[in-house]
């Protein structure tokens, strides 16, 4: 191997997850590694280089594989870290996003805003979006309803246009009861979902709740109304790759496994900002918990703000969350700091502070209290190598 290794990184720069994947990789490096790097501007189908059959580097993390190139390498015994979740095992050591855990997490964000129709909208034969979809269907089950879908393939095919995948995902909206809350596998189809919601003039998020996965920012951002997204930790994903690629490279041998990377949290966006509540006062007083929360509302603000007594917002929200308002707030607040611990190097007192609290001893204590751990020892278990 040569004093500073030759790695080849093909991961595509042409979407937010990849470019995330590329800042995790980053960041492992400026903190443990010095390599030589090819990188070109790709997308997920862009060919792989035909000079790859007979390259003479020390390393590759790819995004790109399939079988033949896998075979090859497995032949070669040249290190690879394959992040390629299209395929299932290839017989590579792999990290994932937990595909699973993703499709779960939508699953309960839409249970949790009290939807009882539910539909879910992937791709046929794409190993990830397959495994969101189990995760979703598991859970709505789990909580006692069930699960209307539409797959199509990834790649468009010859001779079909997008109308006419426009007019069948069109076709299948109008065959869903509603309200209904519904699973995009990715946030490309989050968009074409909304875009056939507007079609057919059914309102976002009224009677239809809409998330996505990857939190493509601009492309959220450009949906109307902006698409909630799960986040998937794509840079935790780059990093570990840098990671176990360099333990490869120095000889460390690990067998062909998968490791997933749990995703990081939800960034709630207006095509989910509703909660399925038959009773308007309860519903705005929800509303105003969920919006300011992390202001560090009060339960006696919100009796301002709506007309109920006390014993009817509690009675309320009780009956439609299983928790006090009270409780909700935490909630909400908590969940905000956990995402902060994870995502960010923020001191405590700096997230006590954007999550609602005024004293950020306070703080540690109600994070203790609910979560079972110290706010740092919740970091240091969510990021393990310490970098995020």
């Amino acid at each position: 191997m040569t004093e500073r290794p030759r790695v080849a990184l093909f991961v595509e720069t042409s979407s937010e997850f990849g470019r995330l994947v590329l800042r995790g990789i980053k960041q492992y490096l400026q903190a443990h590694a010095s390599w030589s790097i090819y990188l070109q501007q790709r997308d997920l189908n862009t060919r792989l280089p035909v000079w790859l059959n007979d390259w003479r580097g020390d390393g590759i993390i790819s995004r790109s594989t399939n079988p033949q190139f896998a075979e090859l390498v497995l032949e070669s015994g040249l290190p690879i870290v394959d992040l390629t979740d299209r395929w299932g095992d290839l017989g590579l050591p792999q990290i994932w996003a937990d595909h699973y855990a993703i499709g779960r997490m939508a699953a309960e964000h839409l249970i949790e805003r009290q939807f009882r129709h539910f539909g879910f909208a992937g791709f046929q034969n794409e190993t990830w979006s397959e495994l969101r979809y189990q995760g979703f269907q598991d859970a709505i089950i789990a909580a006692g309803f069930s699960t209307a879908s539409f797959v199509s393939p990834w790649e468009m095919t010859a001779g079909k246009s997008w109308d006419d995948e426009f007019t069948s995902l069109v076709d299948w909206i109008n065959t869903l009861p509603n309200p209904v809350g519904i699973m995009a596998a990715n946030d490309i189809r989050g968009q074409q979902i909304l875009d056939a919601c507007c079609e057919v003039d059914l309102a976002v998020p009224e009677q239809a709740a809409v998330i996505g996965c990857d939190n493509d920012a601009i492309r959220c951002e450009l949906c109307d109304p902006p698409l909630t997204s799960i986040i998937p930790n794509a840079e935790r994903i780059g990093y570990r790759a840098a990671e176990l690629l360099d333990q490869l490279m120095k000889g460390f041998r690990k067998d062909a496994s998968r490791e997933v990377i749990k995703p990081s949290g939800i960034l709630t966006r207006k095509s989910t900002d509703i909660l399925a509540i038959d009773d308007a006062d309860i519903a705005d007083a929800v509303r105003i918990i969920r919006e300011k929360a992390l202001s560090g509302i009060r339960v006696e603000d919100i009796l301002e703000l709506v007309p109920v007594s006390r014993s009817t917002l509690e009675r309320g929200v009780r009956k439609y969350l299983k928790r006090s308002p009270q409780a909700e707030i935490r909630r909400v607040q908590l969940a905000h700091a956990c995402d902060l611990l994870v995502q960010t190097d923020l001191t405590l007192p700096e997230i006590a502070r954007r999550c609602g609290f005024v004293h950020s001893e306070y703080f540690s204590v109600v994070f203790k209290r609910q979560i079972r751990m110290t706010p740092g020892q919740y970091r240091a278990m969510n990021t393990s190598s310490g970098t995020f």
